[in-house]
């Protein structure tokens, strides 16, 4: 796992850009979802919007640590 990201000479953890890029995920995910009507179905959307973040944020650190 690489320590920091250089952007613009400035450094960031990698954690930080995998949580903004599953956030970016999981809000098309949200959209494609709410769309099809899926919602209908969840007990409770912002647990089930939470729980989706979750899961896209660890699968993203998953294949990140298994790439670098």
């Amino acid at each position: 796992m690489i320590g920091e990201v250089s952007l613009y000479g400035m450094y960031f953890p990698p954690l930080l850009l995998l949580a903004l890029l599953a956030y970016v995920v999981s809000r098309l995910c949200n959209k494609l979802l709410a769309r099809t009507g899926f919602y209908k179905h969840v007990w409770h959307p912002a647990l089930f919007d939470f729980s989706l973040f979750v899961i896209v944020l660890g699968s993203l650190v998953f294949i990140g640590s298994n790439w670098f």
